[in-house]
């Protein structure tokens, strides 16, 4: 990332996040910040006030707002908020105890943190099919997570629909041909975090998925207004599952997903045809036009501004 920007002639340089606002200093009176923070010591869902501090410096920034970040790390009112726009969202309650959940509840059922992101807190036993099995996993995570949403699992392809701007770069979906036998189609945090394990080795991801004409404008409509109901800006990435009457069903919508050379939105980006240095300057120029009130999407990253500050991931 770095690279990328000093080759394009800017001045870089990253500063690392904490609890404090020492690091604000650094950030005030810059050009640009290029906000790659995706958590406070561990916790992902205080990224949202790393942003929020940024804005409040008034320092442009890429990427989402705080606004978008704090209702979409947030499961329940991120669903609430597209339920109310009329969007398809799987049933769900937010629950800390089994009879938090209506005894007719649809199963298979999938129980997962209510604000955490990056598949934390997913593994194979997410997916329950019965009370019983409810319970267990309650009890399992409630001490770790306090707050815990149950969703209907919706069994099906899952699709990815990432936003650039104002463009829509083509839709990568999950092969889970290769899982384990008996093991659940999921993108748990193993697969995503554990090169070479089963469930990394059977979720394979295909970009540009296959679809008929149909059902890609029907996806792509969908994700587009999940997208507009958060105010999504500079990128992003809507996670859909489309059951086997062809309904797309909207699972999670991710702004300031990961942007590494071997991530999703990047080989999104190349199957759009896009190098990972023009995915990392559109994004750039998009922050910069927003911050000129211009146009977006379509501006470039010559002239007039000359430093970035990279803000660093933490752990």
């Amino acid at each position: 990332m770095s690279r990328v920007l000093a080759a394009a002639g800017h001045q870089v340089a990253r500063v690392q996040v904490g609890p404090g606002v020492e690091w604000l200093d650094a950030v005030r009176g810059t050009d640009l910040v290029f906000n790659l923070c995706e958590g406070i010591g561990g916790i992902s869902r205080l990224e949202y006030k790393v942003a929020s501090a940024i804005e409040l410096a008034g320092a442009p920034c890429t990427g989402a707002s705080a606004w978008t970040m704090t209702i979409c790390h947030r499961k329940p009112l991120l669903n609430a908020w597209l339920q109310a726009a009329g969007l398809p969202i799987p049933p769900w309650h937010v629950v800390r105890k089994v009879e938090d959940i209506p005894a007719d509840f649809p199963l298979p059922a999938i129980i997962k943190p209510a604000g955490e992101d990056a598949s934390v807190g997913i593994d194979q036993g997410s997916v329950v099919t019965s009370r019983d099995q409810i319970g267990d996993r309650i009890h399992r995570l409630v001490g770790q997570f306090q707050e815990l949403i149950v969703q209907r699992y919706i069994a099906g392809r899952e699709l990815a629909v990432a936003f650039v701007g104002d463009r829509r770069l083509p839709i990568s979906e999950i092969d889970f041909g290769a899982m384990p036998e008996g093991a659940w189609p999921i993108l748990s945090f193993q697969a995503k975090w554990a090169p070479g394990s089963a469930e990394d080795v059977g979720s394979q991801p295909i970009c540009p998925a296959s679809m008929d004409p149909e059902l890609e404008d029907h996806v792509t409509a969908v994700a587009t207004a999940a997208w507009r109901a958060v105010e999504g800006s500079g990128y992003g990435r809507v996670d859909v599952r489309v059951d086997g009457d062809g309904q797309p069903w909207i699972i999670e919508v991710n702004p300031n997903p990961d942007i590494s050379t071997d991530a999703g939105l990047a080989r999104m980006a190349r199957a759009g045809g896009w190098s990972y240095t023009q995915l990392v300057k559109r994004i750039v120029a998009i922050a910069t036009a927003a911050e000129r009130e211009g146009p977006r999407g379509d501006a470039t990253l010559s002239g007039g501004r000359d430093q970035a500050v990279v803000g660093g991931r933490t752990t």
